[in-house]
């Protein structure tokens, strides 16, 4: 979590030597422009030089670099956050995947029998696809109700983070609906297309 903001007082070039100790000056100036920082960058040396001509003048910065460095950590922590995201995304395509191929796959025989008693092919693939389908919407259900309730708190975690998920919500169940739709239709459809009596004969 980033850093509470602290109280900060600006004060004229003239005016530090009351806030700091005796013949020190402060290390920084700050300028303000209205064309782009670096063209100016020669210009504002020139005009230091003229006061104090061995003051050196160091680490010139622009106050986006500044902030761009401050959220550098929050930044990176956000990347890494994404790229565990899309890994357990992949992960959870492979689980549904194996998972409902197998079931698919291990019911051959009924398959078999099935199709020994008049069903076709497409009715074996919408039978399986409707209850492969079915699980996988009980899963969205309920991983839906733990993302409403946890995006709230992860607001407070992530740099850049909004409860405004949709977007990302439907995009995750479209793919996660179209791998469970891949992982019962296409070992149905091998299966299906086995000879009935091999079928039986292989239980």
């Amino acid at each position: 979590m980033a850093a509470e903001l602290k109280p900060a007082v600006y004060l004229l070039h003239e005016q530090t030597d009351q806030w700091t100790t005796k013949g020190a000056q402060p290390s920084w100036i700050v300028v303000r422009t209205g064309v782009e920082p670096a063209s100016i960058v020669s210009a504002v040396r020139q005009a230091i030089w003229s006061v104090d001509k061995d003051e050196p003048v160091w680490r010139v910065q622009t106050l986006e670099d500044i902030v761009h460095a401050q959220l550098a950590t929050p930044r990176q922590s956000t990347a890494l956050m994404n790229a565990f995201a899309v890994l357990a995304l992949l992960l959870a395509s492979l689980g549904i995947y194996g998972v409902l191929s197998y079931a698919v796959m291990q019911r051959t025989h009924e398959i078999g029998v099935r199709m020994a008693l008049g069903a076709s092919s497409g009715q074996i693939l919408l039978s399986f696809g409707r209850r492969g389908l079915a699980l996988t919407l009980t899963g969205l259900g309920i991983g839906l109700v733990l993302t409403a309730i946890a995006s709230r708190s992860l607001s407070a975690l992530l740099y850049g983070f909004r409860p405004d998920y949709v977007g990302t919500v439907t995009a995750v169940s479209l793919i996660l609906l179209a791998v469970a739709a891949m992982a019962c239709s296409v070992p149905a459809r091998l299966a299906s297309r086995v000879d009935p009596v091999v079928a039986l004969r292989n239980e």
